[in-house]
């Protein structure tokens, strides 16, 4: 790798792995380096980059965290990741590390390819890419699928569609990782993380190294530095699409919906997120994340749910001047249906 280019970070991960933690974690504990962010948000709501702003690491401030919020990084690289690029290179104080976010739902393929452009490829250098896995979710069976059988099913039936848009994308993130961080081991015990280790290893004929972590702490020395130069590599890191329509017709994401939903002040976090819980198991949310205003509280209450699982916190505090308010990002599957869950939410209020 040219140590002349600054070097890259891409992560990625499925819904609610644990990316932004991650990231939060790195940026308290970079060790010195100015670090810029790139955070490609799924949704309306800038969830994560509110987080990282909050954070308050020295080495990367408000002015080095840049939010894209216009689509899926992985459809947009023309119009708004190349531009974003471009005016970060352009600035005075170069940063020593870029890290970029993808949204949960984008694929990492044509993002590292975009690092071949010219006005990128002679200054910025993918360091490597970083796969977030939810260990619990996997062990939980969410992309646990019995390949044998499924085979077996499809060789009797080949009109049979077996394979989920979920599970690809699964896939595709490992298949593109040069390291791949199993988070929350602490959720599941030793025999699991082994089913997890299997699983994870049996979705990619690459084999990108495997490491394990709880909260999503992981030293910034392992995940900085790994001087990979991944757009060298991209041949080799097909997803599905570019494998199944390499005539090079776009994908969509159009079996994913997200909507925002804003809601009064919540005096009652704990029956309110008891009760969440049921509504995202009815409906069969994939992802809920958001900021509750809890009154008397001086400090925002942060909402990360993945399927039944919800995590909750007090991350800072509200800044003078700040609206305070509750607003709840919801992904789910395109079939959801937004009326009923929109109303479904607004009713626990």
């Amino acid at each position: 790798m040219n140590q002349e280019k600054i070097p890259a970070t891409v992560i990625t991960g499925f819904l609610g792995a644990g990316k932004t933690t991650m990231i939060r974690n790195l940026l308290q504990n970079a060790g010195g380096k100015k670090i810029a962010l790139i955070i490609n948000e799924f949704g309306d709501l800038g969830v994560d980059g509110d987080v990282l702003k909050g954070c308050g690491a020295e080495n990367c401030t408000e002015d080095d965290i840049i939010e894209l919020t216009n689509g899926c990084i992985c459809c947009t690289v023309a119009d708004d990741f190349i531009p974003t690029m471009t005016k970060l290179l352009e600035r005075e104080a170069r940063p020593d590390h870029i890290v970029i976010e993808t949204s949960g739902l984008a694929l990492p393929q044509p993002l590292v390819a975009a690092f071949n452009w010219p006005d990128i490829r002679t200054q910025v250098t993918v360091d490597g890419v970083i796969t977030v896995v939810d260990s619990a979710a996997v062990a939980a069976g969410r992309f646990a699928d019995d390949h044998d059988a499924v085979e077996a099913r499809r060789v009797e039936d080949e009109t049979l569609d077996h394979e989920s848009p979920i599970e690809e994308l699964f896939e595709d993130q490992l298949t593109c990782a040069d390291l791949i961080v199993l988070n929350k081991t602490d959720l599941i015990d030793v025999a699991g993380l082994g089913r997890v280790r299997t699983e994870v290893a049996s979705r990619t004929a690459r084999k990108p190294t495997i490491i394990e972590a709880k909260n999503g702490d992981v030293p910034a020395a392992i995940l900085l530095g790994l001087g990979i130069g991944t757009e060298g590599d991209i041949a080799n890191r097909k997803s599905h699409h570019e494998l199944e329509h390499e005539d090079g017709a776009p994908h969509d994401h159009d079996e994913f919906d997200s909507f925002v939903v804003d809601l009064g002040p919540i005096a009652d976090p704990a029956a309110f997120i008891d009760k969440l819980k049921g509504v995202i198991a009815e409906h069969d949310i994939l992802r809920l994340k958001g900021f509750v205003d809890v009154p008397g509280k001086p400090m925002r209450l942060q909402i990360q749910a993945v399927g039944s699982r919800v995590d909750h916190y007090f991350d800072r505090a509200w800044t003078p001047g700040e609206e305070r308010q509750t607003r709840l990002v919801v992904i789910g599957l395109h079939e959801m249906d937004e009326g009923i869950v929109r109303k479904a939410i607004e009713s626990l209020v």
